[in-house]
């Protein structure tokens, strides 16, 4: 994918957020995360059923990577089951983390392909993958 694409992709879904809001609903786990070094702070919210992540949301105010880097992930889980959703994360970390993942999973996500080149930006493409592994587990204690 090239600089430009990304590029694209990130400022539609930070414009343009996929799943934003809060469902006010009961059913759904939500997780709040915030960064320590900006103004990152969102909520994610998880419903289940059956093993099978039925919806994805999140809401809060957030950098154009944080918002953007929320937004894939919402169109990326959905309708994947726990252990999908957990393989994706796991994936998506390895790909920050510049070791071998799977790309074929990530999609969009790969986007962020290259973001370890700027380290003050990975909280911020990760902050949301954080809170939707910890929903996932049942650890509801942001950063």
């Amino acid at each position: 994918m090239d600089e430009f694409m990304k590029r694209e992709i990130i400022l539609d879904n930070y414009q343009n957020p996929r799943h934003f809001g809060n469902p006010n609903d009961n059913n759904y786990v939500k997780v709040n995360m915030n960064s320590k070094s900006c103004i990152d702070e969102i909520n994610i919210y998880l419903k289940l059923n059956n093993n099978v992540v039925e919806d994805l949301m999140f809401d809060g105010e957030a950098c154009a990577i944080c918002t953007s880097s929320a937004s894939i992930m919402t169109d990326l889980i959905i309708g994947k089951t726990k252990d999908e959703a957990l393989n994706i994360i796991n994936n998506y970390y390895k790909m920050i983390d510049e070791k071998d993942y799977d790309k074929d999973i990530l999609k969009e996500a790969l986007v962020y392909d290259t973001i370890y080149k700027q380290p003050n930006r990975i909280k911020c493409a990760t902050l949301s993958w954080q809170g939707l592994e910890k929903a996932l587990v049942g650890d509801k204690d942001g950063e």
